[in-house]
């Protein structure tokens, strides 16, 4: 984010903190709880963005190395992605070519060859079939045929794409458009190291995980002795980029920097900003690293999801012990909040869904990014817009 967007931000959320003012929707909005519970829209939802959509799966921290690898499981097909011996990101169906057999279990790491722990058929990172045991019994194989299927593969400012459909096509610049790419970038998300990930298997459909990052209207109840001592509560910033957003939640270390000059205010110490990237993303980077949320839909399961929580630190504070220790620990604390108070009352709000009986949820007018974020999958899904009341 640039110099000048900072100041003009921390200005906006100081003027509503003072004012006792927030983001304003213009109306609120009636979302059928429908939508968290049918089978055939979740159906609907995985083909159209999980299936044959691009994935963020990591960033370029993930695979710091040629030789690096990371694997991931929640996209029907097995995937691994890898940095090849010229440093380039590649990814492929994690299956061998003889067999179907998963060729790498683990999460992570690193190795030059990659056995399949079948019958040991052999793939280097560039996927490509090095070593058949025994193919003087088995028969001829050619090898340039039988590489693993390989993927589309994008990197570009330190994030890390992969469409899952090996006819699938990655367009990041349509994706997400020239202003929020711009200010991604501004970023440094590249200079990030990895740091750590928990998974957690939730009973809520994928977006109420998505809902509990769309306001801050409930900190200062449901957070009221975690976040809310860091943030204060119903007070935010909020922009759209086509089919993306950001939000900025206020900290409360803002209420310093009023008697700093200007030149040294920092968005990161004023504010958390929050970035949803279609469908299933949050980006939330703050001075020292970046939190990435990923929330995935049990396929068949409308009422069940994954979240996967991974956690960045930046080069330098990476290369301090002591202090990556410190941000281990407050990482795996967020994690925790999440899942124990969050995540808790997704699966509340999902058996009501479940239930049948209430027929729909409320988007208070203070609540813009729940009205953008239904309101866009809906429309690419061709169905009708949630309609704008009181406005």
């Amino acid at each position: 984010m640039q110099p000048s967007e900072q100041i003009s931000q921390v200005k906006l959320l100081l003027a509503r903190l003072d004012s006792g003012t927030t983001v304003d929707a213009g109306g609120i909005r009636h979302n059928p709880t429908s939508v968290y519970a049918d089978p055939d829209l979740a159906g609907r939802e995985w083909e159209a963005f999980f299936a044959h959509h691009p994935q963020l799966v990591g960033l370029s921290g993930d695979l710091p190395e040629p030789g690096s690898f990371l694997t991931l499981d929640e996209l029907g097909s097995p995937i691994l992605a890898t940095r090849d011996p010229q440093g380039a990101f590649r990814a492929f169906v994690n299956s061998c070519r003889h067999r179907g057999a998963v060729v790498v279990e683990q999460p992570r790491g690193t190795a030059k060859r990659f056995l399949c722990p079948f019958h040991n058929w052999c793939y280097d990172t560039t996927g490509s079939l090095v070593n058949v045991p025994k193919q003087e019994h088995f028969g001829e194989v050619d090898r340039s045929c039988h590489g693993l299927i390989e993927l589309p593969a994008v990197e570009r400012d330190g994030l890390l794409w992969v469409h899952p459909d090996p006819s699938g096509t990655i367009d990041l610049d349509g994706q997400l458009g020239e202003e929020l790419s711009s200010e991604l970038a501004h970023w440094d998300l590249g200079g990030l190291d990895y740091l750590g990930e928990d998974s957690y298997d939730v009973e809520c459909n994928w977006k109420l995980a998505m809902d509990t990052f769309g306001e801050t209207y409930h900190f200062p109840v449901l957070h009221a002795n975690t976040l809310s001592l860091v943030f204060h509560g119903n007070v935010q910033c909020y922009d759209t980029y086509g089919s993306n957003h950001r939000m900025i939640l206020c900290r409360r270390e803002i209420d310093q920097m009023r008697h700093l000059p200007e030149d040294e205010w920092s968005i990161t110490r004023a504010a958390l900003p929050v970035y949803w990237l279609f469908p299933n993303v949050q980006l939330l980077p703050f001075e020292e690293g970046l939190q990435l949320v990923r929330a995935y839909p049990e396929p068949g399961h409308p009422g069940r999801h994954t979240s996967r929580i991974s956690f960045y630190l930046r080069h330098g504070a990476a290369a301090d012990a002591a202090q990556t220790e410190v941000f281990r620990m407050m990482a795996q604390r967020f994690g925790e909040i999440i899942r124990d108070e969050d995540y808790v009352m997704s699966a509340s709000q999902q058996r009501t869904a479940d239930g049948g009986i209430v027929p729909h949820v409320v988007f208070g007018r203070n609540e813009p990014a729940l009205h953008h974020y239904h309101q866009t999958y809906r429309s690419r899904l061709a169905m009708d817009p949630l309609p704008l009341l009181e406005a």
